[in-house]
């Protein structure tokens, strides 16, 4: 008779999405984990002759999927959530948003606002994120007590704000920041200069060199709105994908948000040089940015994923509700009901958003030795039922509230649709704390 292997966890489920190369769906299927790994994927009846826990997770009328990945936030920013609606973005940002970060930012702030916005991203089925902000240290603090997976991208501009005076002040804050947290387990440091039109070409060589220097990502903005494709043009007489290029920064390791007012040849560098793009359209919606042409990106080969972009300008962190908004709007704008699919659509909020990421080889997908990032869901509920194709209600019906358990990195971080690392009671009620701060 063999031996039993011991795993930490075993999770059972209907229906277990694998987002492999193959599109793999398990049913009756089971995982387990050891320690932050998944060391077994495959039918519920095998697992139990391989493997036994003092954790075992019996789903019915569940499904267990890759956890969900943002690609573009400003997390912190939660905490100005409906401050300032209804305003195009020049608007909103110059009149609204920088004034009260000018303010209010500080690593207590950021610190508080990142447990706030981890929390909400968590109990929606989001694993890893992708942040551009200031005080960054105090968000990598927040996001590994939480105990999120985090792209952390220290953010640079060349205007003075509370952060920093200058940029070779961001740059050497950056370059600290970087190794301090470089080969962490869970936060992974990167560099983000906002935009071509907040930083000069000289500072974006000097973001290229440091980010090759480390080879850390790059995160920016990129082409969001019409306003921000005439102001580079009309400064160095190319659209700002040329611009990115001619500086450099448009090469390996490198993700844009937006990425709504390009054109066919700016689509072709985008594809060439690699980048991964970040597609945030509730956001590009509500400031009435544009719509992105993601069906001619995806035609190109280039890697598009989801992002929510801040919690101030959506006014939420679901990536549920952004797979089935741009499902739902592609199909319109094309006149094409078939253009970005279901599959597609939960392939963009996992396995290519960790592609872009470069954590492809570590998550964004349930394959053995891949890190335990994982999403279970409870389909006993009316709007998910009755139930023909699971894709189809994943992308297009399921809810934040639909997720009852969370495991990042083998930890298990909601268990029961409650946080367990953290009290929750606890952030929220900081959170109204600084609301009443700030109004």
């Amino acid at each position: 008779m063999n031996r039993l292997q011991n795993a930490d966890y075993i999770i059972h489920a209907d229906y277990v999405l694998t987002m492999d190369n193959d599109l793999t769906v398990m049913r009756n299927g089971a995982l387990a984990i050891l320690e932050n790994k998944i060391v077994y994927i495959g039918s519920s009846d095998e697992i139990e002759k391989k493997y036994s826990s003092e954790n075992i997770i019996k789903g019915k009328n569940t499904a267990a999927i890759p956890g969900l990945i943002n690609t573009h936030t400003h997390a912190a920013m939660v905490y100005f959530r409906g401050m300032a609606d209804d305003l195009p973005l020049k608007e909103w940002l110059e009149e609204h948003i920088w004034p009260a970060e000018s303010k209010w930012l500080s690593p207590e702030f950021v610190s508080d606002a990142t447990e706030l916005a981890c929390l909400e991203m968590l109990k929606a089925g989001i694993t890893t994120y992708n942040d551009m902000y200031f005080f960054e240290d105090a968000a990598s603090n927040a996001a590994k007590k939480i105990g999120m997976r985090a792209v952390l991208g220290a953010g640079i501009v060349d205007f003075p704000t509370i952060a920093g005076n200058s940029a070779d002040e961001y740059l050497s804050k950056a370059e600290r920041f970087i190794k301090e947290w470089q080969g962490d387990d869970l936060i992974v440091p990167c560099i983000a200069p906002h935009s071509a039109y907040a930083c000069s070409p000289e500072t974006l060589k000097k973001v290229r060199e440091l980010a090759d220097k480390y080879n850390v990502m790059i995160h920016t903005h990129l082409s969001e709105t019409q306003w921000e494709v005439e102001e580079i043009k009309g400064k160095y007489g190319l659209t700002p994908v040329e611009h990115l290029k001619k500086t450099g920064i448009l090469d390996k390791n490198i993700i844009a948000a937006h990425c709504v007012w390009v054109d066919e040849k700016d689509i072709g560098a985008i594809a060439k040089y690699k980048v991964g793009v970040s597609h945030c359209i509730e956001s590009n919606l509500k400031l009435s940015s544009g719509i992105a042409p993601v069906p001619e990106m995806l035609k190109a080969g280039v890697k598009v994923s989801l992002g929510t972009d801040g919690a101030a300008s959506n006014n939420d962190l679901n990536i549920l509700s952004e797979m089935s908004t741009a499902a739902k709007v592609h199909k319109a704008v094309s006149n094409d009901p078939t253009v970005l699919d279901a599959k597609k659509a939960l392939l963009m909020a996992t396995k290519w958003g960790a592609d872009a990421l470069g954590l492809g080889g570590i998550t964004g997908s349930l394959e053995k030795g891949k890190a335990a990032d994982i999403a279970i869901m409870n389909l006993n509920k009316p709007h998910l039922t009755p139930l023909y194709d699971i894709y189809s209600h994943i992308v297009y019906s399921a809810r934040p509230s639909d997720v009852e358990t969370v495991f990042v990195n083998g930890k298990l971080v909601v268990d029961n649709e409650r946080l367990s690392t953290a009290d929750e009671d606890e952030i929220t009620a900081k959170a109204r704390e600084w609301r009443c701060k700030i109004r």
